[in-house]
């Protein structure tokens, strides 16, 4: 039965040409991320917002990378900026978080994105079925999950920070440590992150849950709660759940393979314990939650090329994370791997994978190339640093990681412009363009097919 039309979103591009502008999803998503971003903006120049007074273009770079989750920094959150500044970053981490969050799962939904969940919408239009009901319950559901998430993250890091920093400041950092984590921000309230508690594996395994299940998603999160085994979850809950926890342990073995040594990192800790716990710890943040727990600036060029690659890839779709999304990369190795054996048709866990699919993970991935590329190139004009440095700072800002090998404090007022708005592409472009491309009309017009040399 088709849903009631009576109070449907006004976002509809046909509705628009009938009567007053409308505004696509697309377009509400970024507007809101940028009245967010001015916002806070403005809250963070405020006098009592900074121990110190900040620029303009300071304040709204942190005010970016809050809104955005990523994590980069020109000024230091724990001791430049006053507790309301710290207040207001730690809101716009999670309206940031929870705005893409609550958006991604309602285009899932408008699209007809099934995932066992009891969803059954089967929309012509995107949002065009979506009741303000239905956004009301999605939303709603969407903020339960985090907030219950971040308020057991709250109570187990509160066990850690409580006896070494009182009930107040101890309470306090267990709360923002949890709402950074959950929202994949990679924000601290230490110079040097999580170092301090690298060989704490209560803190560590507990940031870790928190990043993870927000990198997962909501709606992979919500079916394997309903179902409560993994033989009865959806063919794509099972592949994001199974190539999370091998691209995991896959990183964690490089890295402890390439750091093992290092003087800097992993060679400076004295059990294999220790080793051990560092070495998941940063394998599983570079993914796009940010945090670290040894001197990313000490890393081999090894190591830091394996990261570029893992802060590419991201999170799962419809989640806080960033990146060209897992499941994008699944779909071009899916695609490679049919190729190579000479099939037709690109296949994953015995379901063929459709053309469209194919070639939306292609547009994604090369935007996203297109987007690094020319941030590269604008911050190496720019900024007179090492290349491995630059390109390190770009990928993390388009992945929305938060890591940096040092240069952020050194970009100067073209540099972080330039890692701003790649902050703000990464963060709202792979949603907003596999939107369009979903709901761009199809041509039917057919032309002769011809062949070109490729490779």
């Amino acid at each position: 039965m088709r849903l009631q039309t009576r109070d449907l979103l006004p976002i509809s591009p046909r509705a628009g040409r009938m009567g007053p502008k409308r505004i696509s999803p697309p377009g509400l998503l970024i507007e809101g991320f940028c009245i967010l971003i001015v916002l806070g903006t403005c809250l963070l120049k405020l006098p009592w917002a900074t121990e110190i007074p900040v620029t303009w273009l300071e304040a709204a770079f942190t005010a970016t990378s809050a809104v955005t989750v990523t994590g980069l920094t020109v000024v230091d959150t724990a001791t430049e900026y006053t507790l309301f500044g710290q207040i207001v970053i730690l809101l716009l981490i999670q309206l940031g978080g929870l705005g893409l969050m609550t958006f991604a799962v309602l285009t899932a939904m408008a699209l007809g994105f099934k995932l066992g969940l009891r969803h059954h919408l089967a929309a012509q239009e995107a949002f065009n079925e979506i009741t303000l009901s239905t956004t009301k319950s999605a939303g709603t559901s969407i903020a339960i999950f985090a907030l219950s998430a971040e308020a057991i993250g709250l109570v187990i890091l509160a066990f850690y920070f409580v006896p070494e920093k009182g009930w107040a400041d101890g309470l306090y950092q267990a709360l923002f440590y949890s709402v950074s984590a959950f929202n994949n921000a990679g924000f601290a309230l230490s110079p040097d992150s999580l170092s301090a508690y690298v060989d704490n594996a209560g803190v560590t395994l507990t940031v870790t849950g928190l990043f993870i299940i927000g990198g997962l998603g909501y709606l992979v999160a919500r079916e394997v709660f309903e179902n409560r085994g993994f033989s009865g979850l959806s063919m794509f809950s099972r592949l994001i759940l199974t190539s999370t926890l091998v691209i995991n342990l896959a990183a964690m073995a490089l890295f402890l393979l390439l750091e093992y040594g290092n003087p800097g990192t992993l060679g400076a800790l004295d059990s294999v314990g220790d080793k051990l716990l560092a070495a998941w710890f940063q394998a599983t943040t570079t993914r796009t939650a940010g945090f670290n727990s040894v001197d990313i600036g000490a890393l081999t060029a090894g190591t830091s090329v394996l990261f570029l690659l893992l802060m590419f890839i991201g999170g799962a779709p419809n989640s806080t994370a960033s990146g060209i999304k897992l499941s994008t990369f699944l779909v071009l190795l899916s695609a490679t791997r049919a190729f190579l054996k000479g099939n037709l048709t690109a296949t994953m866990g015995r379901h063929s994978l459709s053309r469209e699919t194919v070639l939306k993970a292609l547009a994604v991935t090369t935007l996203a190339m297109v987007v690094i590329f020319l941030g590269v190139l604008g911050l190496s004009i720019s900024v007179q640093g090492d290349f491995l440095d630059i390109a390190f700072e770009v990928v993390s800002a388009f992945g929305t990681v938060g890591l940096s090998r040092g240069i952020t404090s050194e970009l100067g007022a073209p540099g972080q412009l330039i890692i701003m708005v790649i902050m703000l592409v990464g963060r709202v472009g792979p949603l907003t363009l596999g939107y369009m491309l979903t709901m761009r009309r199809k041509s039917l017009i057919r032309y002769a097919t011809t062949e070109i040399p490729v490779g």
